[in-house]
Formats: C-alpha cells, structure tokens, sequence
C-alpha cells in the first residue's frame, strides 16, 4: 500500500545514494532499520548547499529535508525489498546547517515529517529531533536519519 501511495504521489524512489565517507547507508538490526544520514543528493549531486538563514531560506530547508527523507527510504526499501513492509517510523534525526542565530530547525525537517506523515498515515507518526549545526558533509543544507520498524 506505501508503494502505491509513493506512485499516487508522483514520487519515485531514487537509488540509495552512495556513501560519502566509510559506512553504509542502512542496518537492520532484528526488526529495525536504521539509516545513515542521508543528504539532499539528487542524481548524485548535492541539491541544497549553504546555511539556513544566510544563503538559503526556510522553505529551501524544508524542501532539501524531504528529499532527504527520500533518500532515507531509499535505504530502507532496499533493506526490506518494499516499503509495504514498514510498520511504523520510529524516529526521524534532522541536522541543519544553520548560521548564527537561526532557531527554526523544527520548520526545517517538518519538510522530512510530514512527507513521511503523508506515506504512512498514522504510521508515519514519530519521534524526532530536530537540531542546529555549524557545518554538514560536503557544505550541505540539511541531513535526516531515520529509524523505521519493519513487520
């Protein structure tokens, strides 16, 4: 059912982007799946570059955080060979590059949750963090890890 409402959605799951540093993009441990921080990589390129609140805006944040969340479930699928076989996400981490004085990571990586919310319905419901940085991988905007249990 996740996968059509993907469809439905007029979102297509890229593949899971390659990893910029010596780890993987994903580990399932027992009946969860935890994902790497993934970045605003879009065809292997970085989408969304800078500070919110200096260079970008918090609608670019917002935006760089779903495709970020995409990229989560990039990973996921391909630990679990469907996203029909989520259960619930259990936890969503949101890091952004912020300049001195920005507060508004929340409205940030709610560009991450409510896509998710969207996907999942009720399932998509989660904890999360939402956190200020002074710097990303590669000068990137915004990173999101999740946690998601399969059935």
């Amino acid at each position: 059912m996740y996968e059509a409402k993907l469809e439905s959605m007029g979102l297509k799951l890229p593949p899971v982007p390659k990893p910029v540093a010596a780890y993987v993009p994903a580990v399932m441990v027992g009946k969860y799946i935890y994902t790497s921080g993934q970045l605003p990589l879009v065809d292997g390129k970085l989408a969304y570059k800078g500070k919110m609140g200096c260079e970008l805006t918090e609608d670019q944040g917002y935006t760089a955080a779903k495709i970020c969340a995409v990229n989560c479930l990039s990973a996921v699928r391909e630990m679990a060979g469907s996203l029909d076989h989520v259960e619930r996400i259990v936890k969503v981490t949101g890091f952004v590059n912020s300049a001195a004085g920005f507060v508004n990571q929340p409205k940030v990586i709610n560009g991450a949750s409510e896509l998710l919310g969207e996907i999942f319905g009720e399932a998509g419901r989660h904890a999360r963090s939402a956190v200020g940085v002074s710097e990303l991988p590669l000068g990137a905007a915004v990173e999101v890890e999740i946690v998601v249990k399969i059935k």
